[in-house]
């Protein structure tokens, strides 16, 4: 009960202070939210050896094609909690999204992902990513592709990146989406599940399964949240 209270008061900060792609997807998409709007995105997720993360992540457009985005979580693993990761996020688009047209999109990202034990390292990464995005049909199909870098300030490596995602319209308000992402020098993962407007364009529900390509192993894990888009209302 602790664990779910503090995240039920994250998510209730996030929205008071008005990755990463639309929930679910990873992938991220040639979209932003309309201008002067924000929206909060809320999730939790379960992995199969026991580590479970409570999220939070608004995101605000406070002058016309310019996108904020900041994030963190509450994670607990074998009985223990912690803040472990944070995030920012800028991002502008190149080439707006049409239907059956496509777009292009730029972000700048900064995560940092805090040390398990006291006195480690925290692993601060620099992430720069070009996502694509394709709509088809009416937008009943919309194909996304993502190409970057991630600088690992940790290591002091840079890692090529990429993203390949799918949205489906299955009904009005249903969805389904899929992807593989990764970067090098890993193995890819693979993750799905369904998308639900509740309130079309202002409430969306979601929930998803994924895993690391691996046999016999590898990270699995399972997601449950909620999105939140407000009409345009900032100054």
């Amino acid at each position: 009960m602790p664990l779910i209270r503090s995240a039920v008061l994250l998510a209730l900060l996030a929205v008071a202070a008005n990755v990463w792609a639309a929930r679910p997807m990873v992938t991220d998409d040639a979209r932003i939210v309309d201008a002067k709007a924000c929206q909060v995105e809320s999730w939790m997720r379960a992995e199969r050896h026991g580590t479970n993360q409570f999220w939070a992540v608004p995101a605000c457009t406070p002058i016309d094609n310019f996108e904020i985005t900041v994030g963190g979580n509450l994670e607990r693993s074998a009985g223990h909690e912690r803040m472990a990761d944070s995030f920012l996020q800028f991002k502008s688009m190149l080439r707006p999204l049409r239907t059956n047209d496509w777009g292009l999109a730029l972000s700048l990202l900064r995560s940092v992902e805090r040390g398990l034990e006291p006195g480690t390292r925290d692993a601060t990464s620099h992430n720069l990513n070009l996502p694509v995005s394709v709509s088809l049909r009416d937008d009943a199909l919309v194909l996304h592709v993502n190409a970057g870098l991630r600088d690992d300030r940790l290591t002091r490596r840079t890692h090529a990146t990429w993203g390949l995602g799918s949205e489906l319209v299955l009904r009005e308000r249903l969805q389904l989406i899929t992807e593989t992402y990764g970067e090098s020098g890993q193995r890819p993962f693979v993750h799905g599940g369904l998308r639900y407007w509740l309130v079309p364009d202002r409430v969306q529900f979601d929930t998803t399964v994924g895993a690391q390509t691996r046999f016999g192993g590898g990270v699995r894990w399972f997601t449950i949240g909620v999105r939140v888009l407000s009409p345009a209302f900032l100054p």
